[in-house]
């Protein structure tokens, strides 16, 4: 549970439709109708719906208040049976042979064959429990943003269907790819998908060329060192080759020596310092999620009461890591996209790729 304690890994999502008048009642009654509802003996295999962030119990959201500013928070609650197939097997063995014992046949036709494994599953599944598992929402509404703590695909796909199933919007996966700095040119399109493997190899080697500053405007610098774990791969899919880097210093010769090679930084370990904050985080090239997000160690004490101030406090500074990390890859693309990246960068990128 990330937005209210410890690590936060995320996802990110642009939302899509215009916003209904009255949003709040609106919000309101939607959240509540797709709410999580318990069902005992259920033979359902999956079951999901909203519950409160702060007490999961509560479905009803009667205590706890979802709306904090500008901010939605609450959870997605999705409820599995999982039944080992070796289980399956065994029953549906010994439901076979019960069957043709009693019916004196020697074999199963293929209808009974599948009546006799259907009921066996819906048995097994009415006598096992569920197993919940909870995933935070924050759903920044000015900002039409909503950050989710998954990045597995399945969840991720069960959460877009259950918020455009409540709220009649669609939401629109973040991609480094679409950025309206990046040259559309339709010759360029593979280079284009592999945009955000281009700018992790490139920070790599700018938080290495002034001591881990980098400038994000006229006025602002951050501080960003590469450190733990660094994932470079040259090609997508099944054709892909990696390789993985630990450390910071004797192992990362490899990883130059693999970009040399055309391999290019997939994922990193980054450590970012601005206005007296530090975050530690694994940056993913393709997609920009955010995995085991280390926030800075703020005064909030554990039993404060205000616990609505702690979770702002939270979402503020997941934020200002987003919008750091977000304006160095604009200053990023604001140069590969100008007559800088041949004239001078690639040449510095070369010179370092070079030192041993």
């Amino acid at each position: 549970m990330g937005l209210l304690k410890g690590s936060f890994t995320f996802s990110r999502f642009h939302v899509e439709g215009q916003l209904p008048q009255a949003f709040l009642n609106f919000v309101n009654s939607r959240i509540k109708a797709n709410s999580y509802r318990d069902v005992p003996k259920s033979t359902e295999e999956k079951r999901l719906g909203w519950v409160s962030l702060t007490d999961i119990l509560d479905a009803d959201f009667e205590k706890a208040n979802y709306a904090l500013g500008d901010y939605l928070i609450f959870s997605l609650r999705i409820d599995r049976k999982l039944i080992s197939p070796k289980l399956i097997k065994i029953k549906l063995m010994e439901e076979e042979r019960r069957f043709l014992a009693q019916s004196g046949k020697n074999r199963l036709n293929k209808a009974t064959a599948a009546d006799i494994k259907n009921k066996v599953k819906l048995e097994l599944l009415t006598k096992f429990d569920a197993i919940p598992s909870f995933y935070d929402v924050c759903w920044a509404v000015g900002q039409k943003t909503i950050y989710f703590s998954s990045l597995a695909e399945k969840v991720v796909d069960d959460f877009a269907d259950m918020f455009k199933k409540s709220f009649a919007l669609d939401l629109k996966p973040f991609s480094p790819q679409e950025n309206n700095l990046i040259t559309k040119d339709p010759e360029s399109a593979d280079t284009v998908s592999l945009t955000g493997r281009e700018f992790l190899t490139w920070l790599w080697f700018k938080s290495e060329e002034r001591n881990g500053r980098i400038k994000i405007s006229e006025t602002k610098e951050v501080e960003l060192h590469f450190l733990k774990k660094i994932v470079l791969e040259a090609g997508e899919g099944e054709y892909s080759q990696g390789v993985v880097c630990h450390g910071i210093h004797a192992e990362h010769k490899e990883g130059k020596e693999a970009i040399r090679q055309g391999k290019k930084v997939k994922e990193a370990g980054i450590k970012l310092i601005h206005d007296k904050n530090e975050w530690e985080f694994i940056l993913k090239a393709d997609s920009f999620h955010f995995q085991s997000l280390k926030l800075p160690v703020t005064d909030w004490q554990e039993n404060d009461e205000d616990q609505s101030g702690k979770i702002l406090e939270r979402i503020y500074l997941i934020e200002e890591a987003v919008k750091a990390v977000d304006s160095i890859y604009d200053s990023f693309l604001q140069i590969r996209y100008s007559p800088q990246w041949e004239e001078k960068e690639k040449k510095l990128l070369k010179k370092w790729l070079e030192h041993r």
